[in-house]
């Protein structure tokens, strides 16, 4: 049986020749073989450490330092030249040999990058006159009564919790939702509690009635969705609530290609 040929430094187990990490914690071994550049073509080689140099064949040569020129250590997951123990592209370490985890929620990759982003979708709240229209016709009379904003800047709310409320804020009922109708000009239409917009673990979302007094529509559908029921809703839908209010639902993608 071979021996062990010494201890690893960070939990004292015995190493093997040729171990390039340490089988109980998983440290890289200081004096395992580091990939490098070998060439323009991106193809890596392994360095024989300090004090040994490598022939161009890459066979080690005992003391000096080659004959030819010193190459740069780069990230054998990328190849971005190393600057420090952690790979800036893509958080390999250095010191361990092992790649950086990071939360998929976090990170998208564009351009053969990763790249540190949240996931936020956006309601943009805006006074719609063609829905406007579209209830005053709907509704005769009635809906003459209320008049359409003469001014509504539209708003754009991060949908940051998992159940997002639209409504209308009653402080003496204890009602603060997320999505705030009340805000100067009050669409009288929305009832206190008038829907719900919930997140889904793989990152989309559903909209449900919740009982509204005028209900809650979708898109360019006259009919309100079903009270209590759940209806998957997706990047750029429209959900129509009161008399005028239009809230557009925006995905990060749309928000990144903004940009």
């Amino acid at each position: 049986m071979t021996g062990s040929v010494g201890k690893c430094g960070a939990c004292a187990a015995e190493l093997l020749p040729g171990d390039e990490f340490c089988d109980a914690c998983g440290t890289r071994v200081e004096s395992a073989p580091r990939l490098e550049f070998a060439g323009e073509d991106g193809s890596v080689r392994p360095s024989q450490g300090a004090g040994a140099g490598a022939s161009p064949g890459g066979t080690a040569r005992p003391g000096g330092s080659g004959g030819g020129a010193a190459v740069a250590a780069a990230c054998p997951v990328c190849g971005t030249a190393k600057s420090g123990r952690f790979c800036e592209v893509d958080g390999y370490d250095f010191a361990t040999g092992r790649q950086a985890e990071r939360p998929e929620s976090f990170t998208e990759d564009y351009g053969g990058h990763p790249q540190p982003r949240p996931k936020v979708w956006t309601a943009v709240v805006t006074a719609d006159r063609a829905y406007y229209d579209a209830v005053v016709a709907q509704s005769g009379t009635e809906g003459q009564g209320i008049a359409f904003p003469p001014y509504c800047p539209d708003r754009r709310l991060p949908l940051t919790a998992d159940r997002v409320q639209i409504g209308r804020r009653s402080v003496s009922r204890g009602i603060h939702p997320e999505i705030d109708l009340s805000v100067p000009p009050e669409d009288p239409g929305v009832s206190r509690l008038h829907a719900v917009l919930l997140a889904q673990p793989d990152g989309s979302w559903t909209l449900v009635d919740l009982g509204s007094a005028n209900g809650t529509t979708l898109n360019d559908d006259r009919d309100p969705i079903p009270v209590n029921v759940p209806v998957p809703v997706k990047d750029g839908d429209r959900v129509h609530v009161g008399a005028w209010t239009t809230i557009t639902l925006t995905g990060p993608d749309t928000l990144r290609s903004a940009e």
